[in-house]
Parts: structure tokens; sequence; C-alpha cells
């Protein structure tokens, strides 16, 4: 196997090449870029059916769609199930408790003592046996975890988590730690694109076979499970363990990367809060090629506000239609444009959408155009170009808006502001009443938008070319494979597995539905 940066594992989820959106353009870019470099794609889907919605290149030799909630396809499938028939008895039973309970117990008690890590590697060795769904799904675990859930300290306990609660809280971990059994080849670069699930398959090639883990993150993924879990419908102790999960595992992919590029410098101010060691962290910025996003040309004759990306909550395009619908009150002309898909299950939000529009008398001025196949087109058709995100880390359609030589209104998330510099409007997130006010000001002031998009196209020319981008990773690509860490050794297995809790653990009975003992 090669070991000059010639071979890489790109580990993506929900994006490439299933999807179209900033990150999987990204990874095409990234990939298209380096023709003498053989990609394999590991995809973390939902079914395993999900359509490659991308044409692949000839160096992408494999690509594995490993589902989190069906079973895998095809004859290279991975083995998630394989060993689901052969249940854990006797020590193997009491060894995987323990570690199970120590898990759990990072997860809702930090405090505790407890490494995640540690415990996460040791359930990752059953994973690999085919072993883990059926220990997780059994009852002992579920009993494992009311126990610590109802802890007298744990602020779960207030909650009184129910029988429901622990069969929904272990559906969810059980399916999020599928990845633990997906094999890296050895003598690649695992390249995760993103943190959290991505980097699972990456952290038990980098323990066990000693793979060089490269980790690159768009926009924060722990950020982004925060606010998504505000509006989800389980319960407190449910969304107590899944956000401590997701804490524990992003803080243990920061500390054992053998790299992060975050895409701004935003990305890395957190990175660093989450342990990341700063002499391990590289920016590298997105780049777009200035000959695919020429200047626009003239504006459309009617003002119009122009947004271009997926349809999804995190986009905030209720700010945006508020805000269309305060400057369309002084500019009765006004229009706004949305080019971009609805993405399946966000077809409730296209709806809420529409019926924000008509609530506030603006649904005659809003257009949904659907994927644009000519993205340039999308920029073209505004007289300024939209961004009313919650979350981004260095978005694509900002930049590439900016090539077109267009003025842009955005808002002031991730590493919008290291793109926009001075050459367009950068607004607070979910202020409708500001963002109206800079549109209408822009509007009203062609010369300044004119002299606005001439600036932007320059910077992206100046600094954020697709040349430099692809450059900066095959350089990262050679030098991971050239420093290949050595394989660390197993964990020992000791000889007894204790845990120091404060609480006394009750004998076992079996449950009943409603969490009560019969």
């Amino acid at each position: 196997m090669p070991s000059s940066g010639r071979h890489v594992t790109m580990l993506t989820e929900g994006t490439y090449p299933h999807v179209h959106g900033g990150v999987s353009t990204w990874c095409d870019q990234l990939v298209r870029g380096m023709p003498e470099v053989d990609f394999e794609i590991l995809a973390l889907t939902g079914s395993g059916r999900e359509p490659v919605t991308w044409e692949l290149p000839p160096n992408i030799t494999r690509h594995t769609a490993f589902p989190l909630w069906g079973h895998p396809q095809g004859p290279d499938a991975p083995g998630l199930f394989a060993g689901a028939r052969r249940p854990l008895r006797g020590r193997e039973r009491r060894r995987f408790l323990d570690t199970y309970e120590r898990l759990l117990l990072a997860l809702l008690d930090p405090g505790a003592g407890c490494d995640f890590g540690t415990s996460l590697y040791e359930l990752a060795e059953l994973a690999r046996q085919g072993r883990l769904t059926s220990a997780l799904r059994s009852e002992q675990a579920l009993r494992s975890l009311m126990w610590i859930w109802t802890m007298p300290h744990l602020p779960t306990l207030a909650a009184r988590p129910t029988v429901h609660d622990a069969l929904t809280a272990t559906d969810l971990l059980e399916h999020a730690l599928r990845p633990l059994a997906a094999r890296i080849a050895t003598g690649s670069v695992a390249h995760a694109v993103s943190s959290g699930l991505a980097t699972l398959p990456a952290l038990a090639a980098q323990h066990f076979e000693g793979v060089p883990f490269l980790l690159t993150e768009h926009g924060i993924y722990l950020r982004e499970r925060y606010l998504g879990y505000r509006t989800d419908a389980q319960r407190w102790p449910v969304k107590a363990l899944m956000l401590g999960f997701y804490r524990e595992l992003n803080t243990l992919g920061y500390r054992k990367a053998d790299l992060i590029t975050p895409c701004n410098q935003y990305n890395r101010r957190w990175e660093e809060r989450g342990g990341a060691p700063a002499d391990r962290i590289r920016t590298v910025y997105n780049g777009v090629d200035p000959a695919l996003f020429p200047e626009a040309g003239p504006e459309p004759e009617t003002p119009t506000l122009s947004w271009c990306g997926r349809v999804d909550p995190i986009k905030d395009l209720e700010t945006l239609i508020r805000a269309y619908a305060i400057s369309r009150a002084e500019l009765p002309e006004l229009r706004l444009r949305l080019f971009g898909p609805v993405p399946a299950g966000n077809e409730d939000y296209r709806t809420r959408l529409e019926k924000l529009a008509a609530e506030l008398g603006v649904t005659d001025g809003i257009t949904f155009e659907g994927r644009v196949s000519e993205v340039p087109r999308a920029y073209a058709a505004g007289s300024v170009v939209m961004l009313s995100s919650i979350s981004e880390g260095f978005p694509f359609s900002l930049i590439e808006a900016m090539s077109c030589g267009r003025a842009t209104v955005s808002t002031d998330v991730g590493g919008v502001r290291e793109a926009v510099g001075d050459t367009g409007i950068v607004v607070p997130p979910r202020e409708p009443a500001v963002m109206a006010a800079a549109v209408t000001e822009l509007l009203r002031d062609g010369a300044r938008r004119a002299e606005l998009g001439r600036l932007a196209r320059q910077r992206v020319i100046d600094r954020f070319t697709l040349n430099r981008s692809v450059d900066g990773f095959r350089q990262i690509y050679r030098e991971l494979a050239g420093e290949r860490p050595a394989a660390p050794r197993p964990l020992p297995v000791p000889k007894t597995w204790t845990i120091r809790i404060p609480a006394p653990r009750r004998a076992p009975a079996p449950l009943v539905a409603g969490g009560t003992p019969a």
C-alpha cells in the first residue's frame, strides 16, 4: 500500500456523495483536484439505500454506504450483524456491562472519573466482531442505564426517567455507535470531513492499526447538535445522554486527531476550547475557481434578493422571509428568489416557510426555484445575495457569490466575517429588522453595490481560490502518510473490573412498561 499520501479514506456523514450542499461540494472539489490520489469513500447514511447524486470521478476506487438505521447492502457491505446471534455470556457479559456503565458515567457524570475513550475502544472491539448491537439491546444494558440515570446526585433523577426513555436512548445510542464496526484500509489516511459520528471509524483505525487520522470541520458539529436537540421531542434524560455522547466524542476526536484542519479561525477557537492541541490545528480555507464563477454582469431590472443553498432549518429562512417582508414595505417591487433543493425530511420546513410568507402577505414576491444546474445563474439573479444561517463553517454560497461580483448581506456566524472582510454587510443572526435595514440601504445605493461586488471578487482571487485549498490538503496527506505513528499497544484486560460509584446498586428486577420494577 502506498505511503506517500496517495491513498485516502474519506469519511462523510449525511453528505457526499449522496446529498448536494456545501460540504459535498468541498469533498468533490478535493477528490477531483487530486487525480493522482486514490480515494475510498465511507459514507454514513440513513438507510443505506440513498442514491448517489454526484458523478464519481475515476480516482474514487471504492464507495461504501454505511447505514446508521438500515441494513448494509451489497457483497462488500460491513458485517454489522454478523455476530448478533452470539450473545455475550458469563465473563464476557460482565466485562461488557462494566465497560458500558463506565461509558454511561462518562456521559452523565463527568466528575466520576470514567474515561470515555477507554470505554469506547473496548466497545469498538465488540463492534468489529459484530456483537455490540445485541449487547446494547440486552435487558441487562437497559437496567444499567436506568440505574445510572436514577443515581441520587444526578439531575436526570428529577426527570423520573421511564423504561420508554431507556428504550429510546438505547436505540439512539446503539445506532450512533454502529460506525465503530466499519474498517479502514491500513496504509491509507483516514480523513473525517466532520466531527461526530464520522470520526468513529477513524478513531478505531488509529487505535488498533495506527492509521493516521485527519479531521476537517466545516460547521461546528457539537454546536449544531445542541441547536437540533432544542426542538427534538425526546424527554430530558434522553437528551442528556445523547448530548453527553456527542460532547465526549467531539472532545476525543479533537484530542486524538493527528491533524485538525478547520476551514476558518472561528472553528479553530471552538476546537482549542474543546481540547484540541493548538500545534495540531492548521486552518485551510475553502476555495472556488473564479473561472467557474465569473462576474455576473448587469443586475436584474427588478430589485431582487437571491439566496442559494439547501432548504434546511439551520439556514434560518424564516428570518430571511421576515426581513424581505420588512424591506418590501419600503420597496414594493422587491422580489426574493430562493434557489436550492429541499432535502428528504425537510418538506415540512418548506411548508412552514410558505405559511409564513402567506401570513406576512408576501407570497406573490417569493419564488422557490428548486435546485439549479448552473449555480452562477442563481447569484446573477439577485441585486444582492443573502445568507441568513444560524450556523456555518466557511460557506461556499458566500464566496461563490463574491466571485460573481455580487454584493452580499450575511449573518455573522462561523467564518462569514473572515470570508467577507469589508466587501459586504454582516448582520447578527435572527435579527430580521437589522437584516432588512442593511438590505434597504444597499438597494438604494447602486454605486456602493457595484464597488462592494468588485472588491468581493478581488478578495476571492487573492485569498480563496480552489487551487490554494487543494494544494494545502495535498501537502497534508503527504505529511501524515510520511509521519504515520506506530500502532499503539492494545489496552490490557484487567483481572477485575470495578467502578467507584457513590450510590449503592439496587438488586436487579425485571422491568415492565412505565418504568416500574415488577
